[in-house]
């Protein structure tokens, strides 16, 4: 629900509807509600006048703004009314309907009784009632056919409105801060609701609405440009300011600007236009005009200026003034408990002061995410004349806007006889290539036809223009993070929050449910339903998703960043990713980056490469000058890496931190040797096409060596790197993961070790050093990007594909050993989740790494079960966490098949009188300890798939892990007693089942 349902709010229930109202919760609707009402009504019948004066009530304004109800107008100022309807152009986006017949109903269930005449104690204290009498006074011959409805209810009632919301305008930027400021508002607990009382028509409703004013505790009154022509806006201003209630909020202005004298002469440049005698716009008086917009001035505790980069701390700060106000202070904690924590981890990587370009893109994703551009870029944009043949720009993609689209269509065909091209949009001086539907689909028409199912969506591709959806497509390399992280960086302001999600197909799922921290929603689902029926896995997972995806469609903007998203489905169940997204066209925006040439049929913006001056900008830095030759070099340099971001960031780094000139550079990557790899997938095909950038890094890899020794900690944990999961990895089991990476010579392996001993009392010291400064050499070579978390790092993920690639299982060995030793499952839970993947082998993927025992018991214990409950309670990830246990039963099998297969030693071939005897018989202790393992895996199983309602399924399990542990631990022991329980339970259940389900 937005501003433009705001005046739907009154007149959309019937008179049959009652409601329990809390103090917590509105006598207007909350923004978690979004009734929907029909037009018509049994107990209303209307007019032709009245329903076109229904009409007339929608947000946007009339032709003639100065007619009240009863048709006649105020005598104004033929010049003066002129300019004021200069600036009123009708705006198809602000425009909100309301249904009038119901609006007297709903006031029925508020509490208010439209039969009952009302007086204002302030008001008519103060003086006020002079403008409402002369505007019943017009209204009195004002006729419709609607019954009344004389329904009395306690005056009571309307205490529950705390904060009344007054505002006037239609630009898109106003209708989006106060729809965050009322949905923040009412999701705290704080009754409100807001209102432009210049659309509104009707004067009942006026009237009502001035009794919603009167029983508010504050009011905040949104203050643009254009307000100090409205008359309601001046009311609204002296009425509270008399109450001493008035929380003023400056909306694209300051308080300095708000002075009687310059507003009358039209002193500076933003009351030139928008200044003057506003008063005699709407007939009213000088005196409390002035004393209205003098009164602005005497408000020195709550002024707040929401300016272009400051949307989320006023608002922040608007929500904290009233919650103090109003007593709140469970509110002023939680907010300042959430604040704290955003601070800290709503970017995953600082923002990148050597950002270089990009203006372009920029631009064109604020275009397509907001439908226009506003603040600082609007100063760059100018009316661009259309293009021919680059007509019909469609705006929307769904099936939806069709008749939008024909509607369109019609009015440019129109203007297209007259001889006149429309201007499609505004764009900036640096060329924007804004590519229609009509240009591309004749591009496309010249390629070669493809066949197959593909064919058919790219022909039905469409770029979504303020639709809060962008899509970012390039190749590996090109720079879409730093691109969306520059954009996250400079527009977060106009969100919440902005929600970053890595979008690798393993990982996306988990990923999205991790923003419950953030959204403060629980995802951890009851795996009962209201009807008392146990819900499927499937179920419980839908849940938590869509209670994630419920709190992204308020009306509460956040920003979802998917970055690198790998495919359009989920790898676990093969999902659409869309699933997990909120619909398009809400207040929440959303930004894709991928290498795929197409997600969701939308039409992505193409990342090209950066510009000849801006990829020498990047190479050179600010501190060098080259000769031309040099520059030349440089050139040829760009040329080779194929332009790609990522290589250009490398070279510069280089050329900065050595003495090193670009020939010479040039000449020592052409002869770094490269290592004969197997090739595979799309990301190995674009690094075998790369030669010369596989080779930087070779280069960059033999720095670090000559820095560091041949045994260096930098290149070790480059190595390590590429196992771990594309995630912020922490520097301490990065390089214990490198230090677990043995050596090529292992012959000095014992003095290393008697050299270890001796000097341990000064290793962690000299180990928390070296840390340091690997990780600060992999930063400075741009090899790493440092975290916003700290001591955590992202290593680029072509770096960590090619090391993958040049690297061994021993490598992955090592990794596999640091997650287990020194992994947390509630802080490293991507990387635990790798290297399950490499132990395990998850669907088709074999295992990479084989486990001893002894480390396959520890990783049950102290990895495999507490993942798997964790996943399973916390996030509803049900399937997930039961195929890990499913793939940790299969190992532990396979390990006890190992156990009790005969074995054969030649201390036992020797003595032929000795029988030859299993690892079981050798290790009795282990082969116990592995057969309790697998009975409590088992065990967890079962109680899992009793969650989920396969009691069969559970009951096979128990039994199994009620013989081993009855075969190990006898009948009487603790865990078998527990296991017995778990079986009755299951057996009751399961017989009640079949009762249930028999005919």
């Amino acid at each position: 629900m937005d501003i433009r349902e705001d005046s739907s709010r009154f007149t959309g229930l019937a008179v049959t509807t009652s409601r329990n109202m809390s103090s917590s919760s509105s006598a207007f609707f909350s923004a978690n509600q979004s009734p929907f009402f029909s037009p018509r009504s049994p107990t209303c019948q209307m007019s032709e006048s009245t329903k076109s004066e229904a009409q007339c009530d929608s947000i946007h304004l009339s032709g003639n703004p100065l007619r009240f109800s009863s048709g006649s107008a105020v005598p104004v100022s033929a010049e003066n009314v002129q300019d004021a309807l200069s600036d009123m152009s009708r705006d198809p986006v602000a425009e909100i309907g309301t249904d009038f017949p119901n609006f007297d109903r709903i006031m029925s269930s508020t509490g208010i009784s439209n039969s009952s005449p009302y007086s204002y104690s302030y008001a008519h204290d103060k003086g006020y009632s002079g403008f409402r009498e002369m505007r019943r006074k017009h209204g009195r011959n004002h006729r419709t056919s609607c019954t009344p409805v004389s329904i009395s209810f306690p005056f009571d009632r309307l205490r529950s409105c705390d904060i009344f919301i007054g505002m006037h305008g239609r630009k898109p930027s106003l209708l989006r801060f106060a729809n965050w400021l009322r949905a923040e508002l009412e999701v705290q607990g704080i009754s409100c609701f807001v209102l432009d009382r210049a659309r509104c028509r009707n004067l009942r409703k006026h009237e009502i609405f001035e009794r919603a004013m009167d029983v508010s505790s504050f009011g905040i009154i949104v203050l643009t440009k254009k307000s100090f022509r409205n008359p309601y806006t001046i009311e609204e201003l002296r009425f509270f300011a008399s109450k001493k209630n008035l929380v003023p909020i400056f909306f694209d202005l300051t308080p300095d600007d708000c002075l009687v004298r310059d507003i009358v002469e039209k002193r500076g440049e933003l009351w030139e236009k928008h200044g003057g005698e506003l008063w005699l716009l709407y007939g009213g008086l000088e005196k409390e005009w002035k004393e209205a917009v003098n009164g602005l001035s005497r408000v020195d505790e709550w002024k707040l200026e929401a300016q272009e980069g400051n949307w989320r701390d006023c608002i922040l700060r608007a929500v904290t003034i009233l919650a103090m106000k109003l007593g709140r202070r469970n509110v002023v904690e939680r907010l300042t408990k959430w604040r704290e924590k955003v601070d800290k981890e709503e970017f995953p990587l600082p923002r990148n002061e050597n950002f270089i370009g990009r203006k372009k893109e920029l631009s064109e994703l604020e275009f397509i995410l907001f439908g226009d551009v506003c603040g600082d870029s609007e100063r760059d944009y100018f009316e661009l004349k259309a293009r021919p043949g680059r007509r019909n720009l469609t705006v929307g993609w769904s099936k939806s806007s069709s008749v939008e689209e024909k509607r369109r269509k019609q009015e440019l065909e129109n203007g297209a006889k007259k001889g006149k091209e429309p201007v499609v949009w505004k764009e900036s001086e640096k060329e924007i290539e804004m590519q229609t539907t009509e240009f591309s689909q004749r591009q496309r028409q010249v390629r070669p036809k493809s066949s197959g199912r593909y064919a058919r969506r790219k022909r039905s591709r469409k770029m979504a223009y303020g639709k809060g959806i962008a899509c970012v497509s390039g190749e590996p390399g090109i720079g879409k993070t730093e691109l969306l992280l520059e954009f996250a960086y400079r527009y977060h302001q106009r969100y919440k929050m902005v929600l970053w999600i890595g979008g690798e197909s393993r990982y996306i799922r988990q990923n999205y449910l991790n923003l419950w921290s953030f959204l403060e929603v629980d995802v951890g689902v009851e795996n009962y339903s209201e009807k008392g029926m146990i819900k499927s896995f499937e179920e419980q997972e839908e849940e938590a998703i869509y209670r994630v995806r419920k709190v992204l469609m308020r009306n509460i903007p956040f920003l979802v960043v998917i970055d690198n998203l790998e495919s359009e489905n989920d790898w676990w169940d093969h999902k659409l990713v869309m699933d997990l997204l909120p619909r398009f066209g809400g207040e929440s925006h959303i930004i894709i980056s991928t290498r795929l040439p197409c997600v969701m049929n939308l039409e992505p913006l193409k990342l090209s490469y950066l510009s000849g001056v801006e990829a020498m900008c990047l190479m050179q830095g600010s501190g060098k000058d080259y000769p031309i030759a040099e520059i030349d070099v440089l050139r040829v340099i760009e040329e080779k890496l194929g332009r790609s971001t990522l290589g250009l960031a490398i070279v510069g780094a280089i050329l900065s931190e050595l003495p090193i000139n670009p020939s010479r550079l040039l000449d020592t990557i052409n002869r770094m040797p490269l290592r004969e790899m197997s090739w595979s997938g799309r990301q190995a095909q674009t690094l075998r096409r790369s030669t010369f950038l596989l080779q930087l890094f070779e280069l960059c890899f033999s720095i670090f060596d000559h820095a560091d020794g041949p045994r260096s900690l930098a290149s070790r944990m480059v190595q390590a790197s590429g196992w771990f999961a594309p995630a912020a990895i922490p520097v301490s089991l990065l390089a214990l993961a490198a230090n677990k990476i043995p050596q090529k010579h292992r012959g000095a392996r014992l003095w290393r070790k008697l050299l270890h001993s001796l000097s341990s009392g000064l290793t962690s010291s000299y180990i928390k050093r070296s840390e340091a400064e690997a990780s600060a050499l992999l930063l400075r070579f741009n090899i790493a990007r440092s975290s916003t978390k700290q001591c955590y790092l992202h290593v680029n993920e072509l770096v960590k594909l090619y090391v993958r690639k040049r690297g061994t299982v021993v490598v992955a060995q090592a990794m596999v050993q640091a997650v287990i030793s020194r992994g947390s499952i509630y802080h490293h839970s991507e990387h635990i989740w790798a290297a399950c993947f490499l132990f395990f082998g998850f669907g088709d993927n074999p295992k990479a790494v084989e486990l001893k025992v002894s480390e396959l018991l520890h990783i049950v214990r102290e990895v495999v079960l507490p993942l798997a409950i964790w996943t399973f309670i916390t996030f509803s990830r049900c399937n997930t966490a039961l195929e890990l246990l499913r793939l940790c039963t299969d190992a532990l099998e396979a390990a006890d098949q190992a156990f009790v297969t005969p074995v054969e030693k030649w201390l036992d071939k020797s003595l032929c009188w000795r029988p030859i005897r299993t690892n079981a018989q050798l290790n009795p202790y282990l082969w116990q300890e592995l057969a309790l393992s697998r009975a409590a895996v088992l065990e967890t199983r079962a109680k899992l798939m009793l969650r989920g309602g396969h009691f069969s399924v559970g009951d096979d399990l128990i039994r199994k892990a009620i013989f081993i542990r009855t075969s190990v631990c006898g009948d009487d022991h603790p865990d078998t007693v527990s296991a017995r329980e778990t079986l009755s339970r299951l057996t009751r259940l399961l017989a009640n089942l079949q009762i249930y389900t028999s005919p």
